[in-house]
């Protein structure tokens, strides 16, 4: 069972990274993360380390909290 704070926050990163008109392929690089990784954390599937939250937020050009709003 997926952790639904998890889901959440993957949920949020889709939306933002739609917001900005970024395919998942050109999010991942533009972060720095793989692309099937970025997948997983979209989907609620992998527990992101704050270095990656890090990569997110800078990519989106937005403050952590920003991720969890």
């Amino acid at each position: 069972m997926k952790d639904p704070r998890l889901v959440a926050f993957g949920q949020r990163v889709r939306d933002l990274r739609k917001e900005k008109g970024l395919s998942q392929e050109a999010f991942a690089d533009l972060t720095g993360i793989d692309r099937s990784y970025m997948g997983h954390i979209e989907r609620g599937e992998k527990n992101v380390t704050l270095t990656k939250i890090y990569q997110i937020a800078d990519a989106l050009n937005l403050k952590i909290s920003d991720l969890f709003a």
